[in-house]
């Protein structure tokens, strides 16, 4: 692989990243125990699913290509290409609704809230929300890689690359949690008003081709 090859991949998986990334500055803001070690968990669980999924969807789709040819291997990328960006948008509007819904009823209530705590149910399915759409990336890689021993310093690139930036996230996320201490219920709320808008970036960004 040449070097222009490979700064356009690190290029192509940084923008991969930036939903990770959004998802990890809601991290930060939402859990108020986060520490080095679940931090790295974070970081490591978005960083493996964006690797995988791309990866998944590449193999899915050389091995129907390869075996029952072209024309197949098209049509069923355009429907998964569909059906991907659908469960995204689903998932992360579904996600970011119960926060916003949750964080208004807290501040509506009069009773003292405890903080969001750190929960590695919700960082998987928030991880997995995120890198659905990451499928969509490894149906287009079959257009330009021509051999399937490339794919896998692809999937490597970019999964480091949204390690890294997820680190970043988080800190900026522990941040921004620090200024609303005591005023979790607004860190919820502005937790989930992200996910939302992250929900219609998917979706407007694949009719768009942005």
């Amino acid at each position: 692989m040449s070097p222009e090859i490979i700064i356009e991949v690190i290029l192509f998986g940084i923008a991969l990243a930036m939903d990770a990334f959004a998802v990890s500055v809601t991290d930060g803001l939402i859990y108020d125990d986060i520490n080095k070690k679940r931090s790295f968990f974070i970081a490591s669980t978005f960083g493996l699913l964006q690797g995988i999924m791309p990866l998944s969807s590449f193999l899915i789709i050389h091995f129907i290509t390869k075996f029952l040819g072209e024309a197949s291997g098209e049509k069923v990328s355009n429907i998964v290409s569909i059906v991907i960006i659908y469960v995204s948008f689903i998932l992360l509007l579904t996600i970011g609704i119960k926060m916003l819904i949750e964080g208004i009823k807290d501040i509506r209530s009069n009773e003292a809230k405890e903080p969001k705590h750190f929960s590695i149910k919700e960082v998987l399915i928030m991880g997995f929300a995120t890198a659905v759409d990451a499928m969509a990336v490894g149906i287009s890689l079959n257009a330009n890689i021509s051999t399937i021993n490339t794919i896998w310093l692809h999937v490597l690139i970019i999964a480091v690359i949204t390690f890294i930036i997820c680190l970043i996230g988080l800190f900026l996320g522990k941040l921004i949690n620090k200024l609303f201490k005591g005023k979790y219920e607004v860190t919820v709320i502005i937790g989930g008003a992200i996910l939302i808008l992250l929900g219609f970036w998917v979706l407007l960004s694949h009719y768009l081709n942005i």
